[in-house]
């Protein structure tokens, strides 16, 4: 009878809703998992790509913030070590508690970095400088560059620093960290935009700013103690600094690269031993994960480059690659500068490209190698004296081509090199270059594995060699042989044959 209550009836109901609800909750179980983090939980060098999120990478945008928020960085408290003997007292107690309380002392990370509170004319004046006069175009460099532009790509001095003095409770990086205290130091970081100076400043006004930074560096007792040589100088652009650095050869310098012809830095003041390469900012974005995906099938010139077609000193080449390719079938070359015209014209072409070329300027190296990087364009290196960022830890060959002079000027060889590359090497360097974009992009806040992440990587392996060359300075008699004579000086000569395969 309808509507009759039965329990057998009702049973059913039950088993029915229950069924109903056992459904949705194992289908909220298998969508859940299906995009829980731990699903795929692959390793991370097997991810094809990143993308970042939060993360300012505009060094503009990121000054803005820095300078509108300077009241919130924390100055080093006084440090009130001005006596050199107790200093050093105090550098031997601490490393001794270092030596028997780590088992990686002092190979270990964190390294832990002193930076100095230097006055406000070597830094924050500056970067008002910069920010203050970053509207004005027509400020352009001899080769019709815009100064400011030229400043942005070398301005590894501002990230570095800004990471450094940042709140320790926003920054990422386990690599480094900051101390109070110069006797608990590994490293002295030493925030002076000698860029910004550089190029902003006039001639004079620079070189007495450039003598009153030398006097405030080298009166310091943590560096009379080491003679420099665990302090770390920004001098990113081969001109700054040069009329004063003779004087501070012994500290380590951050790098674009070594020439070694002796046009940019004497004999005797960088090497690899000491020194350290770091990368150009980017001038174009960072194509990711979408734009690689939509570019890579589209990529249909064969060979890129736009930039300065004559250059001086090892950048003669580029006259010489202009004679060989600018016809060919399948390459574009154009003369062009870094204006923001021309950032744009650039991105485009490399993202058009499967290779681009990264020949030598009037140094040898220069930004458009990173360019082509985290544009996702396969760079074709053509300068038989670069030295590159990073090489303890990145393998290069996984990213780039390398081809000697001689070979790229032979008539078709180049050409003959590109064409004949297998497609499935060609999309296996493309995905590496996917990976390894995020290790050039400099950014606020400092990204794990990003460029200033892998500084202090890198700076590990050479705290051991510091200490050594410091305390042999300290002991060594006078009149005795005081010069080391076991500088390892291999020469970089560019072997194409031994890059092929």
């Amino acid at each position: 009878m309808a509507g009759k209550y039965t329990p057998r009836s009702n049973s059913r109901t039950i088993l029915f809703l229950f069924l109903i609800a056992f459904s949705l909750i194992l289908f909220l179980f298998l969508f859940l998992f299906s995009v829980s983090p731990l699903r795929n939980s692959a390793p991370s060098h097997s991810l094809p790509h990143f993308q970042l999120r939060n993360v300012e990478t505009s060094f503009v945008t990121s000054l803005e913030h820095f300078l509108a928020n300077a009241n919130s960085h924390s100055p080093t408290p006084p440090d009130q070590q001005n006596d050199i003997g107790k200093l050093d007292d105090a550098v031997y107690h601490s490393e001794m508690d270092r030596l028997f309380s780590d088992p990686y002392y002092p190979l270990s990370l964190p390294l832990r970095v002193y930076v100095y509170d230097m006055p406000p004319k070597f830094t924050y004046d500056l970067l008002w400088l910069f920010k203050n006069t970053y509207a004005d175009t027509s400020n352009l460099t001899s080769n019709g560059s815009p100064v400011h532009r030229l400043i942005t790509q070398h301005s590894i001095d501002y990230w570095l620093w800004a990471d450094l003095i940042a709140p320790q409770s926003d920054r990422l990086l386990s690599s480094v960290v900051r101390v109070h205290r110069q006797h608990q130091a590994d490293l002295f970081y030493v925030p002076f935009f000698t860029t910004i100076s550089f190029f902003l400043m006039d001639k004079q006004p620079c070189k007495a700013l450039y003598r009153e930074a030398l006097k405030w560096i080298t009166d310091q007792p943590a560096w009379k103690r080491s003679g420099g040589r665990d302090h770390i100088l920004p001098v990113h652009h081969p001109w700054s600094f040069k009329s004063v650095r003779r004087y501070v050869k012994n500290a380590i310098w951050l790098l674009p690269d070594m020439d070694s012809t002796g046009n940019w830095y004497k004999p005797g003041q960088v090497f690899l031993e000491k020194d350290l390469i770091l990368p150009y900012v980017p001038n174009v974005d960072l194509c990711d994960a979408r734009c690689l995906s939509e570019t890579n099938p589209k990529r249909d010139t064969l060979l890129f480059f736009r930039g300065r077609l004559k250059r001086n000193a090892g950048g003669k080449i580029r006259s010489k690659l202009v004679v060989e390719l600018r016809e060919a079938d399948g390459v574009i070359i154009e003369e062009g500068t870094a204006g923001e015209g021309g950032k744009e014209a650039a991105q485009i072409g490399m993202r058009k490209s499967r290779f681009c070329l990264s020949p030598a300027g009037d140094t040898p190296s220069s930004a458009r190698l990173f360019d082509a990087i985290v544009s996702g364009c396969i760079p074709v290196i053509i300068s038989d004296e670069l030295e590159l960022p990073f090489e303890g830890i990145l393998d290069y060959r996984k990213i780039a081509l390398f081809v000697s002079s001689d070979d790229a000027v032979k008539p078709g060889w180049l050409l003959k090199y590109l064409k004949d590359m297998r497609p499935a090497h060609i999309k296996e360097m493309q995905q590496n270059l996917a990976k390894y974009s995020r290790h050039f992009l400099y950014s606020s806040p400092a990204q794990p594995l990003g460029p200033e992440d892998l500084v202090w990587k890198m700076m590990a392996g050479k705290v051991v060699n510091i200490k050594l060359h410091t305390r042999r300075s300290q002991r060594v008699v006078q009149g005795s042989r005081n010069g080391c004579t076991c500088e390892c000086k291999v020469s970089n000569i560019t072997n194409t044959a031994s890059v092929i395969s």
